[in-house]
């Protein structure tokens, strides 16, 4: 069996998994980061990143905040929740986080354009070890990873 015709019986059974559990419908709808400053990731995510910010809210009852970004509607795509609990300025991030994975037309341009805007790159443009997916990694400023996967290397990327 060639790979394509795998990935396309994996997807189809899966599918026919899903819909046979009444969960044809399900998606990925955000991933929830806790932030330190709001304001300042709503800007880095906005401005360094070129996310939208779509809708956010206050809870004073229990001293929250939440805003929620993304490069299409919640409606389209997953997006990004960023919660701030009021009173708390960091968190310890531990070892189970990997990162957030972006893909981009030109990686060495937005490389350049996340550093102009005052991101923190922490690996330069350059193949994945032991393939040829370029990637490179920033942080948010909460310490977040990023990763950012060339488009043309997208699709190997699922699998590497």
């Amino acid at each position: 069996m060639k790979e394509n015709d795998f990935e396309h019986k994996l997807c189809h059974n899966t599918q026919e998994f899903l819909t046979s559990r009444g969960k044809e419908n399900m998606r990925i709808l955000h991933t929830m980061l806790r932030v330190g400053d709001l304001e300042r990731s709503i800007k880095f995510y906005t401005e360094v990143l070129g996310m939208r910010l779509l809708r956010r809210s206050e809870n004073e009852q229990y001293k929250y905040s939440l805003a929620f970004l993304g490069y299409a509607d919640e409606s389209e795509s997953a997006v990004i929740e960023l919660t701030y609990n009021w009173g708390v300025d960091s968190y310890e991030l531990g070892t189970a986080y990997g990162h957030i994975a972006l893909g981009v037309d030109d990686i060495y341009q937005t490389i350049e354009d996340v550093r102009a805007a005052g991101g923190k790159i922490t690996r330069e443009p350059g193949p994945v070890l032991g393939g040829t997916t370029v990637i490179a990694f920033a942080e948010d400023p909460d310490g977040y990873k990023i990763e950012f996967i060339e488009n043309k290397n997208a699709q190997a990327a699922l699998g590497n």
